[in-house]
């Protein structure tokens, strides 16, 4: 088993992935125009669409960083935090990543950037405090290996793509209902609006759970794969094992957390909330640890 073994796989997941949602709401857009008799909505739903794609692919760490009150440290901040780094970077063979920081007790860990070259490391206040030193070379080597699996871009684009999919969805089902849709004067034409407007409402509802859902299958695979590539970089899956129990356990709430950026953690940080459990977007604990110690390295 080699050390990354999906980089070239997630590449092209990204692009058929912005692919996809440039046609989505393009479709979308075409949809509604039609329903609300207004061609200017196609229109915009082309520039808004393009101009999301290009927003998501440069700037999506950025909007994440801010979601996530995350504030950039120095090496004299928490040396042995930057050594751990440095020193699974070198192994790796990838350049050091900026580091970042979330003042929270809950430990846990997220990577975000568009490539190796502008990768960014967060981590929490209570991953630093809470871990032991292998536990935590368990995290930052599982976190590199999503840079080096080439995922890191493919989850950040989604954060952006799947909170526009909602904003969307929501305003043409507001719309819908509160009058924007026009009545035709003859029968026929009523009868396919009529029809129409029953599909725009429908795509309005589901657009969100089908962005989820996405959301949940991009996910779930990636993290058995930094997993498996975070112990082979690490040599000791035990220590990604202890942490991964470590953190499960941890009753602390993630407060900057929320489901639209849930899926970058290294594990759920929506704890107890019984909603964000019918939609997880990492597999069991249980499975991954069990997955890590049958490991044979």
């Amino acid at each position: 088993m080699t050390l990354y073994t999906s980089a070239e796989s997630n590449i092209r997941k990204t692009w058929i992935l912005i692919t996809l949602f440039l046609l989505f709401v393009i479709g979308l857009g075409s949809v509604f125009s039609n329903i609300l008799q207004n061609q200017a909505i196609l229109i915009y739903a082309v520039i808004f669409a393009v101009l999301m794609n290009f927003i998501s692919f440069w700037s999506s760490d950025k909007i994440i960083l801010s979601i996530t009150r995350a504030i950039p440290i120095k090496k004299e901040d928490s040396p042995e935090l930057y050594r751990t780094v440095e020193n699974l970077c070198i192994t790796a063979g990838l350049p050091l990543p900026k580091i970042y920081i979330l003042n929270e007790p809950q430990p846990n860990a997220f990577t975000t950037g568009r490539d190796k070259n502008h990768a960014i490391l967060c981590v929490t206040r209570g991953l630093l405090e809470k871990l032991d030193r292998s536990e935590l070379e368990g995290v930052i080597g599982h976190e590199l290996s999503h840079i080096g699996n080439k995922d890191m871009l493919l989850m950040t684009i989604v954060v952006v793509l799947v909170g526009f999919i909602g904003i969307v969805s929501n305003f043409f089902t507001r719309s819908l209902m509160f009058g924007g849709m026009r009545r035709r004067d003859d029968r026929d034409s009523g009868q396919a609006g009529s029809i129409l407007a029953l599909v725009g409402i429908v795509l309005a509802i589901l657009s969100p759970i089908v962005a989820i859902l996405i959301q949940m299958a991009v996910s779930r695979k990636r993290e058995f794969l930094a997993d498996a590539s975070g112990a082979l970089l690490t040599r000791y899956p035990e220590g990604l094992a202890r942490a991964l129990e470590k953190i499960s356990a941890d009753k602390n709430q993630l407060t900057v957390a929320s489901p639209s950026v849930a899926h970058l953690f290294i594990a759920n940080p929506l704890k107890g909330k019984s909603f964000s459990n019918l939609f997880q977007t990492h597999p069991p604990i249980r499975e991954r640890i069990k997955a890590l110690r049958d490991l044979k390295i």
